[in-house]
């Protein structure tokens, strides 16, 4: 079995708040570091109810002091809406706080809708070759031969691995292009993951930081004791995704049994291409599903994602997923 690691974006319930999501988020990763994740990753969104991480390096610092092994980071910081020399300053702290357990994985989109990212950019304008430019000089900040006259305080020549982000085949390239490992969305927007892997190990140039490529996939996992009660827990991930498909943004919300009966053909064709990338089932279902998924893509690393509404039934969901990983640990 492949490192298995955990991608939280702090979700906040119908009828909960943040700090309710906070609390949840920090017992989650507790949980995962005893039960042998690789990393725990928070990602940056901006004006969405449901999503409680916006300030993702103050989060980042939550979780990094509040466990003592897992690896804790973002996926991930959305460059556009920073100077490269703001994000080195932060994650410098963190890597100066948590020495070795700190990555930061870099993402090109607004992670917000156009009103929000027009509130968060640092100008009015930007084109195409701003996020490569961006995470060059990202790296010249962390670099201890940097030759910019500016200097990251903490941040320069601290060890703080960065990560492109993508979704499409331009993060692929140039993760490929600059010897970095390269993660992609396939657990909300798989349709070009498949091309996107082609593309970055075929062009992959080793770097200083990566030898040979790396690839970790976003996989949602809904696992429970049974079949029936994994499809229900789901269907509040699907609730969310029909909401933003008609732009309505909402908390996320409780299950409903039954839900399935109600969907029309394109509702069920496009939650069908949303969740092609899951498992969702029990201990033996998500075994077959998650082998299945990484034998397609050969992927390096996982980057489970189970939105679940209720904390308990999240819980179990890692759980059983960290099952799965000591059962192949002790079988190799």
């Amino acid at each position: 079995m492949i490192p298995i690691s955990v991608l939280d974006l702090s979700p906040i319930v119908e009828g909960g708040n943040a700090s309710d999501s906070f609390k949840s988020t920090l017992d989650l990763a507790q949980h995962a570091e005893r039960w042998g994740y690789q990393r725990y990753w928070l990602a940056e969104h901006h004006g969405m109810p449901g999503i409680a991480s916006a300030a993702t390096a103050v989060l980042i610092g939550h979780v990094a002091g509040g466990t003592s092994s897992i690896r804790v980071g973002a996926g991930g910081i959305m460059l556009p809406n920073h100077s490269p020399l703001a994000i080195a300053e932060q994650f410098g702290t963190l890597a100066s706080l948590y020495p070795g357990r700190i990555d930061l994985g870099l993402g090109r989109a607004p992670g917000s809708d156009q009103v929000t990212a027009r509130a968060l950019r640092r100008t009015l304008s930007s084109d195409a070759n701003d996020f490569p430019r961006d995470v060059i000089e990202l790296q010249e900040h962390f670099s201890a031969d940097s030759k910019n006259p500016v200097t990251a305080v903490p941040g320069r020549g601290l060890d703080v691995p960065l990560w492109i982000l993508g979704s499409s085949l331009f993060g692929a390239q140039l993760a490929a292009a600059l010897g970095l490992p390269y993660a992609f969305a396939s657990h909300f927007a798989p349709q070009q993951m498949m091309q996107a892997i082609e593309i970055y190990r075929a062009t992959f140039k080793p770097s200083a930081q990566l030898a040979k490529p790396y690839v970790m996939l976003g996989f949602n996992v809904f696992a429970a004791d049974t079949d029936e009660e994994a499809q229900f827990q789901a269907t509040s991930m699907q609730q969310a995704f029909l909401n933003m498909r008609i732009g309505k943004m909402s908390t996320l919300p409780p299950p409903v049994a039954g839900l399935a009966d109600g969907f029309d053909r394109q509702e069920r064709a496009f939650l069908d291409s949303m969740l092609s990338c899951a498992a969702i089932g029990s201990l033996d279902t998500v075994r077959e599903q998650m082998h299945a998924f990484i034998e397609q893509t050969g992927a390096d690393e996982l980057m489970v994602t189970s939105q679940i509404f209720d904390h308990a039934a999240r819980l179990r969901s890692y759980e059983l997923t960290a099952e799965i990983m000591a059962e192949e640990e002790v079988m190799a």
